[in-house]
C-alpha cells in the first residue's frame, strides 16, 4: 500500500518521494489515519519500526491544512523526547518531511548554549522537539508558552522514565492547554507508564506494531561465551574481521565506554564514546565521524544511543549484556533497519547469564552460540552470580548496574550442573 492511500498531502507525498519512502511501515499506516482525524494515540512500537514518521507525517498534514499565511508564527505543536539525539534526528525528520508545507520547526536540547536555540524561538516556530530540562528552563525564563500547542507528543515514556524525568514531564504537561491533541509512544508498557499515559490521553486509539518485545528475524544473532577479563581481547580478535567496516559497541556505564575506546584505540581501533558525560559538540562529531565511517567503533550506553540512526550499520556488539531485557531489543534494533543486513554479537559472562536467559525468554527463541573462538569462557560457576530484574520492577538508572545480587537456584541452572546439553558449562 502506498503512502498516496492514506491521503496524504501532495507537498508532503514530494518530500517522502525525494526521501525515497514508497511503502509505509506498519506503525506508520495504522497510525497517521488516526492521528489525522484528530484522535489521541497511544502507540507501542520499539526503535526502527519508523515511529517517528507516523507522527511527524500527520502533524504536519495537520498544521498545514490550518495554516494562515498571515499568521504570526506560535508553537502549534510540542514533541518532548528523552535525549538530544534523539531529539535531533526527530527535528531533522520534520524539515525533511516538511519541506515544501512551509512549516518550520527547531529543536532544543541542554548541554550547550542556550542563545542560538532562544534566538531561533524568538523569530518564531510552528513545531517544537525539546528535552525536558531544556524547556522547562526556558519556559521558566519567559522565552517559551505552551498556551497554543495544538498536537502533543511525549515520545520514549519508559526512557522517560528510566532517566528520571518523569516528575519533568508532569510540569510540561501541567502547562498545556486541556483542548489538544496528544500522541504518546513507548516501545514498553510497565505500570508507571501506562499510568501515565492515563493522565494524558482522551479515550485514545491504541496502536502496537511489532511488539517490544520481539527482535527483527533479519538480524543475525549470536552469543560468545567468556570470562569478564578477556572481553577486550575478544573485542579485538572479533575487529580482526575486514568485515566489519563499522560497529556499535555498547557497554552499561559511561566509565565502561570510556575503557572499552581507550583499550581500542592502544590497539590501533579507532574508536569514540557517545554517553551523557560527554559534552553536546563531542557527542555529535562522534556521531558524525562514525556516520562517514572515519571512526571504525563507536562505543555507547543505553541512553545515549537512543535515537542513533545510521544508515546500513551491520553490526552491533554488547560488550556488554543489559540487565534490562527490553534494552537488548533496541540495541540490536540499531542494525537490521529497512530490511538490511545486520548481525548482533553478545559477550556474556558467567555473571551475565541471568540476563542472557531472560532476553531468551523475552523474545522467544534461543541466540545461537559461537563456540570456536579464542577465549571461551573458563570460570563457570562465579561466587557471585545475578538476576535481571522484572520488567515491572523500578529500573536501575544508568551506571548504577547491580552485580552482587544472589540468586538462590540459578546455579543449577547456568551452573556446570545444566540440563541444557548444547549449553553445558557455557
Amino acid at each position: 500500500m502506498p503512502f498516496q492511500s492514506l491521503n496524504i498531502i501532495e507537498p508532503i507525498l514530494k518530500s517522502l518521494i525525494q526521501e525515497g519512502y514508497k511503502i509505509p511501515t506498519p506503525i506508520q499506516k495504522e497510525s497517521i489515519p488516526i492521528v489525522l482525524r484528530g484522535s489521541d494515540l497511544l502507540g507501542c512500537a520499539q526503535t526502527g519500526t519508523g515511529k517517528t514518521a507516523a507522527f511527524t507525517i500527520p502533524i504536519l498534514q495537520l498544521l498545514y491544512a490550518t495554516k494562515r499565511p498571515d499568521q504570526k508564527r506560535i508553537i502549534r505543536s510540542l514533541v518532548v523526547t528523552p535525549t538530544r539525539e534523539l531529539a535531533i534526528q526527530i527535528n531533522e525528520s520534520i524539515q525533511a518531511y516538511g519541506r515544501f508545507t512551509g512549516i518550520n520547526s527547531t529543536v532544543i536540547f541542554g548541554g550547550v548554549n542556550q542563545n542560538p536555540q532562544t534566538a531561533v524561538l524568538k523569530q518564531g516556530v510552528d513545531i517544537l522537539v525539546a528535552t525536558p530540562g531544556r524547556l522547562l528552563d526556558l519556559m521558566s525564563q519567559g522565552f517559551i508558552s505552551l498556551r497554543n500547542i495544538e498536537i502533543f507528543v511525549l515520545d520514549e515514556a519508559d526512557r522517560m522514565l528510566d532517566m528520571g524525568f518523569i516528575h519533568d514531564v508532569k510540569k510540561i504537561i501541567a502547562a498545556l492547554p486541556s483542548k489538544r491533541q496528544s500522541l504518546f509512544f513507548s516501545a514498553t508498557m510497565p505500570p508507571e507508564i501506562v499510568k501515565l499515559s492515563q493522565s494524558i490521553l482522551n479515550h485514545p486509539a491504541k496502536v502496537e506494531v511489532t511488539p517490544s518485545a520481539s527482535t527483527v528475524d533479519i538480524i543475525k544473532q549470536r552469543v560468545f561465551f567468556v570470562d569478564k577479563k578477556n572481553k577486550a581481547a575478544l573485542l579485538i580478535d572479533v575487529l580482526k574481521d575486514p568485515g566489519i567496516k563499522t560497529a556499535l559497541v555498547f557497554t552499561r556505564t559511561k566509565h565502561g565506554a570510556d575503557h572499552v575506546v581507550k583499550m581500542l584505540k592502544k590497539n590501533d581501533i579507532s574508536a569514540e564514546a557517545i554517553h551523557g558525560n560527554k559534552a553536546q559538540n563531542a557527542r555529535q562529531r562522534a556521531l558524525a565521524n562514525f556516520k562517514a565511517q572515519t571512526t571504525r567503533v563507536l562505543v555507547a550506553t543505553d541512553i545515549a544511543a537512543r535515537g542513533i540512526d545510521v544508515d546500513e550499520l551491520e553490526f552491533v556488539i554488547n560488550y556488554e549484556i543489559s540487565n534490562i531485557s527490553e534494552t537488548y531489543v533496541h540495541r540490536i534494533g540499531r542494525t537490521g533497519r529497512a530490511g538490511a543486513k545486520g548481525t548482533a554479537y553478545s559477550f556474556c559472562d558467567a555473571e551475565e547469564k541471568a540476563y542472557l536467559r531472560d532476553i531468551e525468554k523475552l523474545i522467544g527463541k534461543r541466540i545461537p552460540e559461537v563456540s570456536n573462538h579464542p577465549y571461551p569462557l573458563m570460570d563457570h560457576d562465579p561466587v557471585k552470580t545475578v538476576q535481571a530484574p522484572r520488567h515491572q520492577s523500578s529500573r536501575p538508572k544508568q551506571g548504577k548496574t547491580d552485580s552482587t545480587q544472589h540468586i538462590p537456584g540459578r546455579q543449577k541452572y547456568w551452573g556446570r550442573s545444566s540440563q541444557m546439553s548444547s549449553r553445558k558449562g557455557a
